[in-house]
């Protein structure tokens, strides 16, 4: 019997929000493996504000999605079959597969992972992709010791939960930004943090003023615009400022807002820079590894916000700029 695959396809540049019209749903034949590569069975897929800007016709770090491909993201899956000598079928992998059921690979970008050590789905965030985000950003850019005061927006999202965990765990404070007073009971009686800023709050700029009082070493960003210029204003000297990334302009219909305080960057001899995951892919494996053992030892926890049905995957993609999603948003494709 053939395998069917439903899979979403990109087909309409999106222009602000994406909107049903830009996708495609599709049922198709599910490709068979060749020589040399395995066949995926897609258990979870990753949802990533980083999606967005792949969808654009723009320069940038990785190529653009082209308008008829599936949709690019992260997954994990199990393998079906396989003509590749490192990997066998039942074996658990990541990749990237895209918002589909089954995936081919020649197995160079799989990742073997253990769904005895975490539930799957762990793996596309605290022991993934933004786990990894986090642990380089904060450690390699940011360059975080001890006493440091760690700053991060998006504190209750995937990366940004993970980084002032890893900022405690190196002997840092952590102060996050969260929207709403649950993410920020979540971010400090949860996850450690030291405080949480509600940015939701109508006191959120006077909230900043104890919690920061000492400055900020190393402001960690996932949002960018006003709350980028927050931080610039209060950064202390040889400051760090990591740039992950800025889920607030995404789906800008005008030109991205820029920070105003820059020249802080000069007065406190502070320096700004922006990376990906993707630089440090030498070293996933390592990173894997150190972040498992924290998990191993009680020191990282991490949550997950999972849909099911890859049909909803419109729906679902739109809470990573709602708010709707309550730690690592991913979600369930195979249908058991």
């Amino acid at each position: 019997m053939t395998l069917k695959n439903k899979q979403y396809r990109l087909a309409a540049r999106p222009v602000g929000l994406p909107k049903d019209s830009d996708w495609e749903f599709v049922t198709t034949d599910a490709p068979v493996a060749g020589d040399g590569q395995v066949l995926v069975k897609v258990h979870f897929a990753s949802l990533d504000p980083a999606m967005r800007g792949w969808m654009n016709d723009a320069k940038s770090y990785i190529a653009p999605v082209g308008l008829g491909e599936v949709m690019r993201a992260g997954t994990v899956g199990e393998v079906v079959t396989s003509n590749n000598p490192a990997f066998a079928a039942g074996d658990f992998v990541t990749g990237m597969h895209g918002i589909q059921q089954y995936g081919v690979s020649d197995g160079k970008e799989l990742v073997k992972v253990d769904p005895k050590l975490a539930p799957l789905e762990s793996y596309l965030g605290g022991l993934g992709m933004p786990g990894l985000t986090a642990l380089f950003g904060l450690t390699d850019v940011g360059a975080v010791k001890e006493g440091d005061t760690v700053l991060v927006s998006g504190a209750a999202g995937a990366v940004g939960s993970m980084v002032g965990q890893i900022a405690k765990i190196k002997g840092a404070r952590a102060v996050g930004i969260a929207g709403g007073a649950d993410k920020c009971r979540y971010v400090v009686d949860e996850l450690g943090f030291d405080a949480c800023l509600d940015y939701k709050s109508d006191s959120f700029l006077s909230d900043m003023k104890e919690p920061l009082k000492t400055g900020v070493d190393v402001y960690f960003d996932n949002v960018g615009g006003d709350i980028l210029d927050q931080a610039l204003a209060r950064l202390n000297r040889h400051a760090r400022v990591v740039i992950c990334g800025a889920i607030s302009q995404y789906n800008n219909t005008t030109a991205v807002q820029g920070p105003s305080n820059y020249l802080n960057l000069l007065v406190q001899h502070a320096r700004m820079e922006g990376f990906v995951v993707f630089d440090y892919i030498k070293q996933y494996g390592s990173g894997v590894q150190e972040l498992a053992t924290w998990y191993s030892q009680g020191k990282l926890q991490f949550k997950e916000h999972v849909d099911t049905g890859i049909e909803n995957f419109p729906s679902t993609f739109l809470k990573l700029f709602t708010g709707g999603n309550f730690g690592k948003l991913v979600l369930k494709v195979s249908e058991d």
